[in-house]
Parts: structure tokens; C-alpha cells; sequence
């Protein structure tokens, strides 16, 4: 695959910070082997799924307990060098790259199950345990975790990105459904916010503050979750329709009905057409809704009766039922596999992926006109959308070594982001801010925000090295 962008040409202020050779060697002294400088090593760690380019990080340290992260952090700390936290590496916002330097803290080993209580519905884990894995241990329970962003990405990793995804329109997002937060903070101390009650009104939410922060004011080292009953029913479904404008009025008629749907997932006919050829399926090559029901027998049949209905009203044909869990699982495998099917569609290219979230009674008005501008713009796209949420996703497919079509793509973003912005809408449903929104945050949130944001940085984070260059610029 052809290099990405470097990231220099996009932020212009990124510098690095000089890593002392003697934080390298106090490093090695407590980590021994776990703590690696080898270059395929520090350039696995110094990139992830998004299309920038950056220096990889000057080491990367193994931790594999909470004491380690501390550790390491506060030595990081002493020499005023930056600190990057890393899950499994697929973040498409940047916020994995080294920009300023530094070293990346690799929680991936702090990998355990530390405590199911089924009888509260709650979980706690270690940061690198990811959504599969949970799932595989609880399922003896009788319980599972919903939040389900496509990628097999770390729960840490999710909790610093709220991240969300297709179960979102039922039960919410990592916002909704993170109880508890071991965090290790600039200094190398570790704190603990909320608990397993499932309401506080004890001081600042300090747990909402972290969720979100995307490792910029700390790294977590341990997630207290919600669990959920599994459906006693479950049953997925395919509609392809005439247009998207049709799938998308359909989407806001059930959601607005009340319509409890678990999933309900758009797929425009290009992205249809390249997960056929990638998962070897034949769905018809329209506009599609991937729709998913939970509940009782009894409750999803309803359910499912009800949003066929609408679905014929406008337009919705050759609805197919996916009944077996292997099914189901094959066509949810597919959705999931919708960015990778994508990216080969066009060899050697790489994807600039949009996360626009609007209210759902405007997700057509501002997804219509974002067709007809990726249209006509040339440039090849995908379009998935989790729309029960009014949040979607345009990958615009780009040579790398093309400034052309990199300069059409963020043209595109810009506009799409704007009119997203205009509908009260937002700039990121899920991914994060990271390096490629910061400047539609402060269109977003206003500049007495974005500042209030910088007060807290640093309040929290004094010398700037918890994963800086991230969210927001800190001038001086």
C-alpha cells in the first residue's frame, strides 16, 4: 500500500519533543524486555486506521498492571515527556500517533476479567480486554455487553473515545454505559471515579469527564460496565429500497413511532456492492436497512410486523429474515467488514472516514445533499450509517500520493460536517475528535468551550503529556 499523507502537510505546529536517553534507560532498568525501542515495534505502535503519518514514538513499554502504567507514566512525567495509550490500533481519528513524540504505554496484556457480578448486571475489567473477549466469558451468565463499534477494539480504548455503534439506538453508547473508572493520571497517581451503584450524586462526575478524553487527561487502567439480559428472541432482517432517501424516511418513522429496534444500520448500493464481492454474499445491490430485533418471541414479531409495514409504505422490498445465529452473524460479520471491503475495492488507497451525528428528525435533510455532493464530486465513497441514532459514515476513497483527491475529500468532509453543524447537529457521533477534527470542534462547541476544555487540560495534566496534540491545540 502507497505511504499515507505525512501529517506534517495537515498540522503545520506538530513538533517533537527530545526523549531523553536517560528516561530510555529507566525505562529498560523496570521493564527489561517490556520495554522495546526496536523500530517495527515503535512503528506498529505509531499508527493506526486513519490516512495521517507521523514519527513513530521512541518506545513502547508492555504494561501489564495498573503499577506498571504508573510507573511509567511518572517517569515519563520527570523528564516532561509525552505518553500515548494503546489498545489494539484501530482508531481512525489519530489518536495513536506520536505527534509530538514521547513513548506509547501498550495496555493490550492488562487483558483480565477481573470481576462479574451477574446479580448487579455490572463487570469489571482491565483496559485491554476487548468487546469479544467480555462477551465470551459472560455468555455462561446469561448476560452480554451491547456496545458494539465494529471493530474488535479494547474497552479501554471505547471508554476514551465513548465510543458507540450499532446497538446504540437501544442501549446507548459507552457514555450510558460506564459505571467506574480506575485512572492513572499525569502524575502517575491513580484515582478511582464512581462505583457500582447504578446512580450518584456525590461531587463531580469525574467518570463522564475521563469517557471521552480520548488518553488526554489519563490513562485507564480498569472499566466497571453495565451488563444486559440476553434477548430471549432475537431476529435480523434485510430491506433494500428504492433510494436512500426512502431507507432513511423509513428509519425516522420507526424511530419516531417508538419502535424499540435494536440495530437498524444503512447501507448505500456502493457499499452493498463491494461487501458482495468481499463476503462473497448476494445481497440485491440497493439501498439496504441491516435491522435487528431483541425481546420476547412474542415482542419481535411484533416489532418486525411493524417495521415492515412501514417499510413497504415507502418503498421497502424483498425484506429476508436471518433467524440462526449463523445467519445473523454472517450478515453483521459483513456490515463490520464494510471499511475493509471498501479499501480493497481500490487498491493501494486510503480511507478518510466521516462521523457526523444529527437529530434523527434531520438525518434526512443532511444526508440527501451529502449524497449528491459525494456524487458529484468523483471521487469513489462508501456510506454505512447506524441511522436509528442519526449518526453515518462516508469513507471517501483517496490515492494517497494524490493531493487532488485529498484536497476533494476534505472538501467534501468540511461541507458535510457544516451542514451537520447547522442541523444542531455534531462533528463526531463516535470516533472522536483525535488530530482530524480539531478545528470543527471549536466550530462545534464555541471557542468559550474549547477553552474551558484547554482550563482542564491544564489543571489536570500541568506539563501536557498525557497523548497531547489530541482534541484541541494548548498554545504557550
Amino acid at each position: 500500500m502507497n505511504a499515507p499523507t505525512p501529517l506534517t502537510r495537515l498540522v503545520p505546529e506538530i513538533h517533537q519533543r527530545e526523549v531523553p536517553a536517560a528516561l530510555i534507560a529507566a525505562l529498560k532498568t523496570h521493564f527489561g524486555e517490556r520495554c522495546s525501542t526496536a523500530l517495527v515495534v515503535r512503528e506498529q505502535h505509531g499508527r493506526d486506521e486513519s490516512s495521517f503519518q507521523a514519527p513513530p514514538p521512541a518506545a513502547v513499554v508492555f504494561a501489564e498492571s495498573t503499577a506498571d502504567v504508573a510507573l511509567a507514566v511518572a517517569l515519563a512525567a520527570e523528564h516532561a515527556v509525552p505518553v500515548i495509550p494503546f489498545g489494539v490500533g484501530s482508531s481512525l481519528e489519530g489518536h495513536l500517533l506520536a505527534v509530538q513524540g514521547g513513548i506509547s504505554i501498550d495496555v493490550s496484556r492488562m487483558n483480565k476479567v477481573l470481576h462479574i457480578h451477574a446479580e448487579d448486571l455490572t463487570v469489571t475489567v482491565q483496559p485491554g480486554v476487548t468487546r469479544k473477549q467480555l462477551n465470551e466469558e459472560i455468555k455462561s451468565t446469561g448476560l452480554f455487553f451491547p456496545i458494539d463499534p465494529g471493530a474488535d477494539a479494547s474497552l479501554g480504548g471505547m471508554a476514551a473515545t465513548r465510543a458507540s455503534g450499532t446497538n446504540a439506538v437501544r442501549y446507548g453508547t459507552m457514555r450510558e454505559n460506564v459505571l467506574a473508572l480506575e485512572v492513572v493520571t499525569a502524575n502517575g497517581s491513580v484515582i478511582r471515579t464512581g462505583t457500582r451503584a447504578r446512580k450518584s450524586s456525590a461531587g463531580y462526575d469525574l467518570t463522564r469527564l475521563f469517557v471521552g478524553s480520548e488518553g488526554t487527561l489519563g490513562v485507564i487502567t480498569e472499566v466497571t460496565l453495565r451488563l444486559y439480559p440476553l434477548p430471549e428472541a432475537i431476529s435480523a432482517a434485510v430491506c433494500s429500497f428504492p433510494s436512500i432517501e426512502a431507507a432513511v424516511r423509513s428509519t425516522i418513522q420507526i424511530i419516531q413511532l417508538g419502535i424499540p429496534i435494536a440495530r437498524v444500520e444503512l447501507i448505500d448500493a456502493n457499499t452493498v456492492r463491494m461487501v458482495n464481492a468481499h463476503s462473497k454474499l448476494g445481497l440485491r445491490e440497493e439501498p439496504m436497512l441491516l435491522m435487528e430485533f431483541h425481546g420476547s418471541p412474542t415482542g419481535v414479531k411484533e416489532q418486525a410486523e411493524q417495521v415492515q409495514d412501514i417499510a413497504s409504505e415507502h418503498g421497502g422490498n424483498a425484506f429476508e429474515w436471518a433467524s440462526t445465529p449463523e445467519e445473523r452473524t454472517r450478515l453483521w460479520t459483513a456490515r463490520h467488514n464494510a471499511y475493509f471491503a471498501a479499501v480493497q475495492s481500490r487498491p493501494g488507497c486510503r480511507a478518510i472516514s466521516t462521523d457526523t451525528c444529527v437529530p434523527i428528525s434531520r438525518l434526512a435533510d443532511c444526508l440527501i445533499d451529502s449524497v449528491a455532493e459525494a456524487d458529484a464530486s468523483g471521487l469513489p465513497y462508501f456510506l454505512v450509517g447506524h441511522v436509528g441514532d442519526g449518526n453515518f459514515h462516508f469513507g471517501y476513497l483517496l490515492d494517497p500520493n494524490d493531493p487532488r483527491e485529498r484536497a476533494t475529500a476534505e472538501a467534501l468532509n468540511h461541507k458535510l460536517v457544516a451542514r451537520a453543524l447547522a442541523l444542531e447537529g455534531t462533528c463526531t457521533g463516535e470516533h472522536g475528535v483525535g488530530l482530524h477534527k480539531m478545528g470543527f470542534l471549536v466550530d462545534e462547541a464555541g471557542v468559550g468551550a474549547v477553552d474551558m476544555m484547554r482550563t482542564l487540560k491544564r489543571a489536570l495534566d500541568p506539563g501536557n503529556i498525557m497523548n497531547p496534540g489530541k482534541i484541541f491545540s494548548m498554545p504557550g
